[in-house]
């Protein structure tokens, strides 16, 4: 049995679950090298997997300047610098698991689906929700007739208000400018869904959203620049409150690691360390006073072949979690990611059907639903050409998948309605 290599370029939050996950299977994956610029976290990984100091790199140039040296490299760096080492890898004949986004922009997306074609390496991207028991399950009664033909789908992602504040108003993707829409950021992830589930291809799309709450005029008279400067008149009550969520919160390791990046000398900050992020950075921001312009609603409307619609809603104002209803010519399926069954109702015996799920759980801190477990799974069929699956998608799947994203937004932009077939052949795809 074949046992792959891998190099690890990113070793943060993503790349160190993929490395961890690798670990666990021994006998499929052996990770040789990785480059990281942080400290803590590329010894973090070396250690792990017995990793020599010579196959430890500053840098996703420093790795990739030298000859090939694995089967697969794990592509997990930021989203703006997916492109360039995505690039270079398949020019050095790297197979890559490449995190989502694939880039920032449709061009480049495009760019690394035919670069890859070119080349003949596999490319697969983590639409990790493919993979997670939740959607493997509703994907597999479509596939099984559960409720016919397929007429509708009603899909919405609910951030979260506080996931919200952390990721798209204080953090990393806070500005579509400077990283990727919040289409591609974070809902990349559910138009591959509906387009996995429905197995067709998406003719038309329309799309209505903007930043409504996480604005200046909203801020409340007299609040601070910085939550912590104090003064402010809801600081008690004021559920962004960044100094009860950073600081206070010391059980939240995840958002007092994000905070701290490039100024904690550990993993795990200290409690002086998360106060200089606050006093210094945008995490330590006001939420109506912020560097943002991300949309917090969102909502997209899209054609698929023989007719059939589909509507996705990404919406911050909730607790969180994803759900979804289909519309079927048999029948009607409700499913919320959070719960642990799946609702059927049958037009034939009028009756409601009760169908358990393995779900897991779905917040921002977890595995996103066991999908990370499940993409590492299924990797290694992918790898070896044995794959029997039905979640994993070749690379320009999901660049078109992608594409339907960047449609969307220009469709948001311009409000126009914006024909697919037209969109994908500027970038060289047919619509198929």
């Amino acid at each position: 049995m074949k046992i792959y290599s891998a190099i690890i370029i990113g070793a943060g939050n993503r790349g160190s679950k993929y490395s961890e996950l690798m670990g666990k299977c021994p006998d499929k994956f052996k990770v040789v090298a990785v480059a990281e610029p942080v400290k803590g976290r590329r010894e973090s990984v070396a250690q792990l997997h017995n990793i020599p100091n010579e196959m430890c790199f500053n840098s996703w140039v420093d790795i990739l300047n030298k000859p090939k040296m694995a089967d697969f490299a794990v592509i997990s760096t930021l989203d703006d610098m997916h492109y360039e080492p995505a690039m270079k890898a398949i020019e050095l004949g790297y197979n890559i698991l490449l995190e989502k986004p694939v880039a920032q922009t449709a061009q480049e997306c495009a760019d690394i689906a035919l670069a890859a074609k070119a080349k003949g390496v596999k490319v697969l991207v983590c639409h990790v929700l493919r993979y997670s028991p939740f959607f493997k399950q509703v994907k597999q009664l479509l596939m099984d007739g559960i409720i016919g033909a397929v007429m509708s789908v009603v899909h919405v992602e609910a951030v979260g208000n506080v996931h919200q504040s952390h990721s798209y108003v204080r953090g990393n993707w806070h500005s579509a400018a400077e990283t990727t829409p919040m289409l591609l950021a974070k809902s990349c992830h559910d138009i591959d869904i509906i387009q996995w589930l429905l197995d067709k291809p998406c003719k038309k799309v329309q799309s209505f959203g903007r930043l409504s709450y996480f604005r200046s005029e909203n801020a409340p008279k007299g609040a601070p620049i910085r939550c912590i400067d104090g003064g402010c008149p809801i600081e008690e009550t004021c559920p962004y409150n960044c100094k009860k969520l950073y600081y206070d919160d010391k059980k939240n390791t995840w958002f007092r690691g994000a905070c701290t990046k490039g100024i904690a000398k550990t993993d795990i900050p200290t409690d002086d360390e998360v106060m200089t992020a606050l006093q210094t950075t945008d995490y330590g921001l006001c939420v109506y006073q912020a560097n943002n312009d991300v949309v917090d609603h969102q909502v997209v409307n899209m054609e698929f072949a023989d007719g059939i619609t589909a509507s996705f809603t990404m919406n911050a104002f909730n607790q969180g979690g994803r759900y979804i209803r289909i519309f079927g010519t048999k029948g009607e399926l409700t499913a919320y990611a959070r719960g642990s069954e799946i609702l059927v109702y049958t037009f034939e015996d009028r009756k409601q059907h009760t169908i358990p799920i393995a779900s897991m759980d779905e917040s921002i801190v977890s595995g996103h639903g066991g999908g990370d477990y499940g993409i590492v799974k299924e990797l290694y069929e992918y790898l070896s050409d044995t794959y029997t699956g039905f979640c994993a998608a070749d690379i320009d799947i999901s660049v078109k998948n992608h594409l339907i994203g960047f449609a969307a937004e220009k469709a948001r932009a311009l409000s126009t309605v914006e024909d697919i077939d037209a969109f994908f052949s500027e970038y060289g795809f047919v619509n198929e």
